[in-house]
């Protein structure tokens, strides 16, 4: 039974030491806890400020890269001298050269589209020529009083350049918009039965007078 006392004597022995040396072990622990504290803080601080200066350095590089890639970039603007330009810049000019390829790419597709409309009207006379070509060979004795296929060939070369000629006056191209409007305009004004037959008439008066 003697033990339990002697415990209680110790721990009034610790007791009483902290206190003639002037410490509190509860002021020790709240010392730890206080540094360990400001050691946290300073790695948050730390991790914040590389996170930052790595945002910083990500959009630096973005508009090097723009300035690199862009080529209105790369020609200095003597108002500006040697200073370097600025974001606003770089992006204002980043955005006029996209707008500026768009327009392009829309030209260059419109240019596709009438060449291959040429093409394939072009394999359509292909077509048409090589049946005549075949037809003839075919019966090369047929129709020698008839009229030669050249000759119905200048009735309709002439029937259509008269009609090109109003046709290219009348139509604007400007927009795809803009075009269709003018062909129905032009074919109902140019295209009637009267003004197609007077057109006939002067093919084959002309014609006729080439002939004979």
């Amino acid at each position: 039974m003697a033990e339990p006392s002697s415990v209680s004597s110790e721990n009034a022995w610790v007791e009483s030491s902290f206190s003639d040396n002037g410490l509190d072990p509860d002021d020790e622990d709240s010392d730890y806890q206080e540094t360990y504290k400001e050691t946290y803080k300073d790695r948050r601080r730390r991790a914040h400020t590389q996170a930052e200066q790595k945002r910083r350095d990500a959009i630096k590089k973005g508009y090097d890269d723009l300035q690199s890639i862009v080529p209105t970039c790369q020609h200095q603007d003597f108002s500006l001298g040697s200073q370097k330009l600025s974001k606003a810049i770089v992006l204002q000019k980043t955005i006029d050269y996209i707008q500026f390829l768009h327009k392009e790419k829309k030209k260059q597709e419109e240019e596709v589209t009438t060449l291959r409309k040429d093409v394939m009207a072009l394999k359509i006379m292909k077509i048409n020529y090589e049946q005549i070509v075949k037809a003839h060979q075919d019966n090369p004795n047929e129709g020698k009083n008839q009229v030669s296929d050249q000759v119905k060939f200048n009735v309709f070369q002439g029937i259509m350049d008269s009609l090109f000629q109003s046709f290219n006056a009348s139509i604007s191209v400007t927009s795809f918009q803009e075009l269709s409007a003018c062909v129905f305009s032009w074919i109902e004004e140019h295209c009637k039965p009267q003004t197609l037959r007077d057109i006939v008439i002067g093919v084959l008066q002309q014609l006729k007078s080439q002939l004979y």
